[in-house]
C-alpha cells in the first residue's frame, strides 16, 4: 500500500490539533451559542434539489443547492435545522463544491444552544466568505440511521416486508427557497400508499410516480421553515442489518512483521418481527429455491489482499459455517450465523485476520506510519449501519508523539484518547490509540486512517533485552540456589 503525497501532508497539519505524546483531549464538534439564537437571513435557496435514497436499510440524502448571499457583507455561515431526534440519528454529514471539485476545507459544525428546543442546528463554514450577491452550489451528503418503521410490525415467517419512512416534501431549510423538488428512490416498485399533496403549475397532484422513483414538486417559492409531511410505504425484501456496536482493534507487531485485525459485532435485524414460532423445517424446505427473505443469512467480508488466518467466533465458540478464499486477487470472507437472523433478533459475533505488515506500514527513520481502513466489515446489498464505532490501534510499546488523521468525516468523531494498556512481557505497556465514532455507514468501508509515531531502536530493543535479562536472571539465581550447601554438617 503506497502512502500518497496529500495524506502525509493532511497528517502533517492536523498533527498538532488531533495527537499528543501521551493523552489527548476528547475532540469535539460542537459549537455553543447563546440560547437566543436564530440564523441570520443572510442566504437565500435559489436552486435546490433533494435526493432521498432508500434502497439500503439507512436513509440517504443528497442536497444539491445553490445559494445565493442577499447580505450587504461577505458571509461564510450557512446552517442546516434538524430535529432533536434526528439529531441522534444523522451522521456522516460531508459537504463539497458542485462545480468546482477541487474546493476543500467545508467544516461542518453541531450547534448547541437550546437544548429544550426541537430545532437543532448544523453549522457549514464556507472555505472562503462569499461575497454580496455572490452563488455557490453546495453538495450535501448526510445518512439517517434508524429511519424506518416496519407496517405491519409482525408478519408471517415468509410474508413480504413493507417500511415506512417519513420525512418533509419541502426541503427543511432556515432560508427561503425560490425553487425545490425532492426525489423518493425506492428499492421497488411495489409501493402501495405515499402521501399526496396538492400540485403546482400544469400538474395536479404531487408525487409523479415512475417506477420506483417518487417526485414531489417543482415548487414555488417557499417561505424559510416551511415544512410539508409526507410518509411512503414500500416493499423491503431484505434485512434490516443494523451494528450497534462495533469494536475494532488493529494490533501492529514489529518484531513479528504482522498486523493483527480483530471485530467484535453486536448485531440486530430491526425488521418486522415474527408474528408466529419460528418454523425450522419450513426454513430449511424454502432454501431448495431460494426465496427472497428479510431474514440475515449470510455476510461477506471483503479484506485487503494477503489477508491470512481469518476465523469467525460468537459466544458459543468457533463458527464452522463460514468460508475464507484467499488468493492474488481477493480475500473475501463469507459467514453464516448459526441461526437466520429474523426481524427483532439479535447476533453477536467476532471475526479477525492477519496481514503482512509491509502492506500498511511505512518507515522514515524512527518515525512510523500506519494506514488501515477505519472500518471494513461486511458488504451487502442492502448496506450495514453502525451506529457506535469504537477503533484501538494498539503500537509497539515504547512508541512515542502519536498523530493521526483520517478521511472519515470529522462530524462523526465524538473522542479520542492515547492510553498504555499492559500486555505480555512489558514494562511500561503498549501505546494504544482510541477513536469513537458514530452513526457510520457502509459507505465509508475503506476510507483512511493514517496513523504517525515515533519508535526509536532502542525501543524496539526493550522487549528482547527484558527477556535476555529476565532469563540470565533465572540462570544466575539457579546457579547460585545449587552452590548452597544444605547437606548437614558431621561435626
Amino acid at each position: 500500500m503506497k502512502f500518497t503525497a496529500a495524506a502525509a501532508a493532511c497528517l502533517s497539519l492536523f498533527s498538532q490539533v488531533l495527537g499528543d505524546t501521551s493523552t489527548a483531549g476528547p475532540s469535539s464538534s460542537k459549537v455553543v451559542l447563546p440560547a437566543t439564537f436564530k440564523p441570520p437571513q443572510v442566504f437565500k435557496n435559489a436552486n435546490l434539489v433533494h435526493v432521498i435514497t432508500l434502497e439500503k436499510n439507512y436513509a440517504k440524502e443528497n442536497i444539491n443547492v445553490l445559494i445565493e448571499n442577499v447580505s450587504q457583507e461577505p458571509q461564510d455561515e450557512y446552517f442546516l435545522p434538524f430535529t432533536s431526534d434526528q439529531m441522534e440519528r444523522i451522521g456522516g454529514i460531508e459537504v463539497k463544491d458542485r462545480k468546482d471539485a477541487t474546493v476543500s476545507g467545508f467544516a461542518v459544525e453541531a450547534v448547541e444552544f437550546d437544548q429544550t428546543s426541537d430545532t437543532q442546528y448544523y453549522r457549514i463554514r464556507l472555505p472562503t466568505p462569499l461575497p454580496a450577491k455572490g452563488q455557490q452550489t453546495l453538495g450535501i451528503s448526510l445518512f439517517y440511521l434508524n429511519a424506518f418503521a416496519p407496517l405491519p410490525a409482525a408478519i408471517q415467517q415468509s410474508e413480504k416486508q413493507y417500511l415506512v419512512y417519513q420525512f418533509s416534501a419541502y426541503c427543511p431549510s432556515v432560508y427561503p427557497t425560490l425553487k425545490q423538488k425532492t426525489e423518493v428512490k425506492l428499492p421497488s416498485s411495489d409501493i402501495p400508499d405515499y402521501t399526496k399533496i396538492a400540485g403546482s403549475g400544469e400538474t395536479k397532484e404531487f408525487p409523479q410516480k415512475q417506477g420506483s422513483k417518487l417526485t414531489y414538486g417543482p415548487f414555488p417559492e417557499v417561505p424559510a421553515g416551511a415544512v410539508s409531511p409526507v410518509k411512503v410505504r414500500y416493499e423491503f425484501t431484505k434485512p434490516v442489518t443494523h451494528v450497534s456496536q462495533l469494536e475494532r482493534d488493529v494490533e501492529v507487531s514489529h518484531w513479528g512483521g504482522n498486523v493483527a485485525f480483530e471485530e467484535r459485532y453486536t448485531l440486530y435485524n430491526y425488521g418486522a418481527n415474527l408474528s408466529s414460532q419460528f418454523n425450522r423445517v419450513k426454513w430449511a424446505q424454502s432454501q431448495y429455491f431460494n426465496p427472497q427473505s428479510y431474514a440475515l443469512k449470510e455476510l461477506k467480508v471483503p479484506l485487503r489482499v494477503g489477508s491470512k488466518d481469518a476465523y469467525f467466533t460468537d459466544v458459543i465458540g468457533n463458527v464452522s459455517t463460514s468460508r475464507f478464499r484467499s488468493n492474488k486477487r481477493e480475500a473475501v470472507l463469507e459467514l453464516k450465523p448459526r441461526y437466520p437472523v429474523f426481524g427483532g433478533w439479535k447476533y453477536p459475533f467476532t471475526i479477525g485476520w492477519n496481514a503482512d505488515a509491509k502492506r500498511f506500514l511505512k518507515k522514515s527513520g524512527d518515525t512510523y506510519m500506519l494506514n488501515v481502513p477505519f472500518i471494513e466489515g461486511p458488504k451487502q446489498q442492502e448496506g450495514v449501519a453502525f451506529e457506535q464505532v469504537q477503533v484501538r490501534v494498539l503500537l509497539p510499546e515504547g512508541a512515542e508523539n502519536v498523530r493521526f488523521y483520517t478521511t472519515i468525516p470529522e462530524s462523526s468523531i465524538t473522542d479520542h484518547t492515547v492510553d498504555l494498556q499492559q500486555t505480555y512481557l512489558d514494562t511500561i505497556g503498549r501505546t494504544v490509540l482510541t477513536i469513537k465514532a458514530r452513526n457510520l455507514v457502509d459507505d465509508f468501508r475503506d476510507r483512511e486512517l493514517i496513523v504517525s509515531y515515533d519508535y526509536s531502536l532502542v525501543a524496539s530493543l526493550r522487549k528482547p533485552l527484558i527477556v535476555f535479562s529476565s532469563m540470565v536472571t533465572v540462570f544466575i539465581g539457579m546457579w547460585a540456589i545449587s552452590k548452597v550447601d544444605v547437606r548437614f554438617s558431621t561435626k
